[in-house]
């Protein structure tokens, strides 16, 4: 029995597609499908041969999926994210390919609608993955390999290819249920971002490894259901939430801290030829994000 759960805020809309295209699976897999429904300001409506669990209070995608995997009964759980697009074989292939590796953390490739591949195969993070997508001088070198090896990227883990990695992107995962338990599931003090790295090294811990099973594809756009300031400020809290829990918070922020300078001074020179940017503003919005809520933050300029 798989148990499928999917965290729900927002437009049903496509979640009620991916239920459709499930539906249509369980008859190949023993399968229960739950959505979890995250205080949702549009509740996820009552369907037939799905069981909706409603949360009072929005605690993002690991208290979600925390409340759905409460009511599993399956083997596995089939963590998905409401806005995939899976094949018609999709669940029966990923707990067939993934059972030669079991007990182990899987995941299938992803590309977007164009077809372009994701980095959903990566490294446990170091300070200097961090600083290298910090700095935004580098940016113009986002399409190359040397980039996404800095950034920690698994290049080894391309369409099409088996491998195992240190972790893989939570948009799609299938978890031995007992395993998930026994490590106490997601730790919901990560409201969005890292909560899946955090998993993935106790799930190593346990003896588990994550494997990236790039015969399987799903389409997956991501990052459509939020502004983009709020995703940066989550993503910023995220990997400091994991910095304080696995070690070198300190060390993170003095790194990010260097980093911000450094996009100040390039920031300045833009702007002096010309260029429409204001440095000491988003250096401000820069080490808002680094040092929040901590005392010992330092106080940059203004315009």
């Amino acid at each position: 029995m798989v148990s499928t759960i999917i965290p729900h805020y927002g437009d049903p809309g496509r979640a009620l597609a991916l239920i459709d295209r499930l539906a249509a699976q369980v008859g190949h897999v023993p399968m229960e499908i739950i959505v979890s429904d995250d205080a949702s300001p549009t509740p996820f409506p009552e369907r037939s041969g799905v069981r909706v669990v409603r949360r009072t209070t929005n605690g993002g995608f690991g208290s979600a999926v925390n409340s759905g995997a409460a009511l599993a009964t399956g083997e596995y759980l089939l963590i998905l994210n409401s806005d995939l697009e899976v094949a018609a074989d999709f669940v029966a292939r990923m707990v067939a390919e993934s059972r030669p590796f079991q007990p182990a953390v899987t995941a299938p490739a992803m590309t977007d609608h164009a077809g372009h591949p994701a980095w959903t195969a990566r490294r446990f993070p170091t300070v200097a993955h961090q600083v290298t997508e910090w700095l935004t001088p580098l940016a113009r070198f986002r399409h190359t390999s040397w980039w996404h090896r800095r950034v920690g990227h698994d290049l080894h883990a391309r369409p099409g290819t088996t491998v195992t990695v240190d972790w893989l992107v939570g948009a799609a995962l299938l978890i031995p249920t007992t395993d998930f338990r026994a490590v106490g599931g997601f730790d919901e003090r990560f409201f969005m971002n890292a909560e899946e790295i955090d998993l993935q090294r106790r799930l190593t811990e346990r003896g588990l490894t994550s494997v990236y099973l790039g015969g399987i594809t799903v389409v997956h756009e991501g990052g459509g259901s939020s502004d983009s300031g709020f995703r940066r400020r989550w993503l910023s809290t995220a990997r400091l939430t994991y910095a304080r829990k696995w070690g070198g918070v300190r060390r993170l922020q003095v790194a990010l801290t260097a980093a911000t300078g450094l996009n100040l001074a390039v920031n300045g020179l833009r702007r002096g030829l010309g260029s429409p940017v204001r440095p000491w503003q988003t250096a401000r919005e820069e080490w808002r994000l680094i040092w929040a809520d901590d005392p010992r933050s330092p106080r940059p300029g203004s315009d």
